[in-house]
């Protein structure tokens, strides 16, 4: 039995409830002294498995370009509080008039003077009880809360600044302010510093250890994992849906799946994903996928799985996947099951390419896509999110200066940009919990597939920064493919567009607004949660939730206010609108049919290349 007069958790005397320093004394000396000797040496090898491809030219940092354009950017912001020496005294005044408000309140709470209960923070980085109960943990939450907010109230009341220089300035100082967190290091986080008393450093050590191995696993560059990529392997238990590849070319692999219903709809399933990702985030586990889901549900199920590119793909570009991608994938559904309508659906950037397509498919009479739906795709990119932040002139010659040498965007570099848009959950968290708490993060098959990145060719890449980032041209009916110039309101066939109402990446403000832009009859969706977690929401967990029907002809937020919530899953609801574009069934059919052999079993070994 615990002594009364002890600590609970090591957190707060029982009797007199105030914090106890007896968490924070380091009781083997010896131990802990041997474990920091090995910290610094697993140090050591981080540092050197840093410096080695540096040193043989195999890495060359980059880091001065973004750092460049951050300072140039703050300069602005700080032009504007110094032009004015009464504007830059009323700001220093605020911040400082806060730092003691905030002192006097502590200093009232540690003299018994103010025993009114404390507002607790929502924010799951300061969850441990001593943020709270000791002063000096709670002086530093609070100060750091205090400075976060004054330096985004700076960029926010900045004048004259232009929207894309409020917009970096206002990302670059999410991202310096998620850093700086006090609950990054170890010095003043009380969960760490606990945490290394109680193991007597052997935290760090084996923290350090996992430092080297993931710069190493990164050949230079931090690789941070999120997930133990050890409990998965694609084709054993991530995408796992059986099927066949019945075609290939350079770029894709054309993947059908084997039915599970007596008959299905006469219409075949194309699905088109981003190359920016691999296509089985929607065929994570049986549990979860919508392939699955789809086929289950009578749908003849066909993907796009693209090619992980090297050298050779540099000059491939848009025409090129949309000819030997959506093309050739059309192609082939037809030899696979004789129907040359499909229905087509498009996810994020693959929906970006394959509205173009259709857009090129209406000039040119090709009426195979009979209906289209699009997953968080956006085709107007005026409000195109914090992924903005990274594109202007300057910042994308720099890019494809970068791809020339390989004929490729490195995958890493796209997975940290996407990991930047939620820095506070998609990068601290882990760096914490991996590197100074030395654990092991979970397994969880959702990070372990963010974590299996891809390239970009560079003709790819660069034409959608480009195209549609940069110039918006899709959207200004100014996009130029194969020769012809694309008009959007050339689509008329049925839409079902849907978005994620916490999309960080295609948020739903911008996919409304480009669904707008089409010809035909769009039925506009969103669900609950992002741009992932919002898709991948099987009906079976009974997450989430989805709006529909708001009032025609109104913009987004008005649309939003007449919308109808439905809990649950928006599956049921695409199922129902495909069955009412088309509902005809016919016997069910074995990949590839009579004319097109199965070269391999799903899913395919293009999407077995890892970066």
């Amino acid at each position: 039995m615990a002594d009364k007069g002890k600590t609970t958790a090591g957190n707060e005397d029982a009797k007199t409830g105030t914090p106890s320093a007896e968490a924070y004394v380091v009781k083997n000396p010896e131990a802990f002294a041997r474990n920091i000797a090995r910290m610094l040496e697993e140090l050591g090898k981080a540092a050197s498995a840093w410096v080695e491809p540096r040193e043989k030219g195999e890495v060359v940092d980059t880091i001065s370009e973004p750092m460049a354009d951050m300072v140039k950017t703050f300069s602005k912001v700080g032009e504007y509080w110094l032009s004015d020496p009464k504007r830059a005294i009323e700001a220093q005044t605020s911040l400082l008039t806060s730092y003691f408000g905030m002192w006097n309140e502590s200093v009232k709470r540690m003299s018994g003077e103010d025993d009114s209960p404390k507002a607790k923070t929502t924010d799951k980085r300061f969850s441990d009880p001593d943020w709270e109960n000791n002063p000096f943990f709670e002086f530093l939450k609070n100060a750091y809360f205090i400075t976060s907010d004054w330096a985004n109230k700076l960029v926010d009341e900045s004048e004259g600044l232009d929207e894309h220089t409020r917009h970096k300035a206002a990302f670059y100082v999410r991202q310096i302010t998620s850093a700086l967190s006090p609950a990054n290091f170890l010095a003043t986080n009380p969960e760490l510093y606990k945490e290394m008393v109680a193991s007597n450093g052997e935290n760090l050590v084996k923290g350090m250890h996992m430092l080297a191995e993931d710069i190493a696993a990164g050949k230079g560059e931090l690789r941070l994992r999120q997930s133990d990529a050890s409990k998965f392997k694609v084709g054993e238990n991530v995408a796992v849906s059986p099927g066949k590849v019945i075609a290939q070319n350079d770029i894709c692999q054309i993947i059908q799946y084997d039915p599970s219903t007596e008959t299905v709809l006469k219409r075949p399933l194309l699905i088109v994903p981003p190359w920016i990702n691999k296509f089985y985030i929607l065929d994570l586990n049986p549990k979860k996928s919508f392939i699955k889901w789809a086929v289950d549900h009578g749908h003849t199920v066909f993907v796009i799985s693209w090619v992980n590119p090297d050298q050779r793909h540099a000059g491939k570009d848009w025409e090129a996947y949309s000819r030997e991608g959506i093309s050739f994938a059309l192609d082939t559904v037809e030899k696979a099951t004789g129907e040359r309508e499909v229905n087509a659906i498009g996810y994020c950037v693959g929906g970006t390419l394959l509205a173009a397509t259709l857009a090129l498919h209406a000039q040119e009479k090709d009426t195979r896509i009979a209906t289209a739906t699009f997953f968080t795709t956006q085709t107007d990119f005026t409000f195109a999110g914090d992924l903005k932040v990274f594109v202007d002139d300057a910042q994308i010659t720099s890019i494809e200066n970068a791809m020339e040498k390989n004929g490729y965007l490195d995958g890493s570099k796209m997975a940290t940009a996407f990991n930047m848009l939620r820095a506070s959950d998609l990068i601290w968290p882990y760096v914490v919990n991996n590197y100074l708490k030395g654990k092991d993060p979970m397994p969880f098959d959702l990070l372990y597939w963010n974590s299996d990145a891809t390239r970009m060719p560079a003709a790819n890449h660069s034409y959608y920064l480009r195209n549609c980032y940069l110039e918006n041209n899709l959207s200004r009916g100014q996009m130029e493919l194969a020769g012809k110039t694309l008009t959007l309101g050339d689509i008329t066939i049925p839409i079902y567009n849907l978005a994620a109402k916490e999309d960080h990446i295609a948020p739903a403000r911008s996919a409304f607004i480009g669904g707008k832009l089409f010809g035909g009859d769009v039925t506009y969706v969103m669900a609950g949660s992002g741009h992932i977690a919002g898709v991948v929401n099987p009906p079976e967990a009974g997450k989430y939730q989805f709006w529909t029907d708001g009032p025609r002809d109104a913009g987004f937020d008005d649309w939003v206010a007449g919308a109808t919530e439905t809990p649950g899953s928006w599956w049921p609801h695409w199922h129902a609108w495909i069955r009412a574009a088309s509902d005809e069934e016919v016997p069910a059919r074995k990949p590839g049919g009579k004319k097109l052999k199965p070269i391999e079993d799903a899913p395919g070994s293009y999407v077995r290349v890892r970066v």
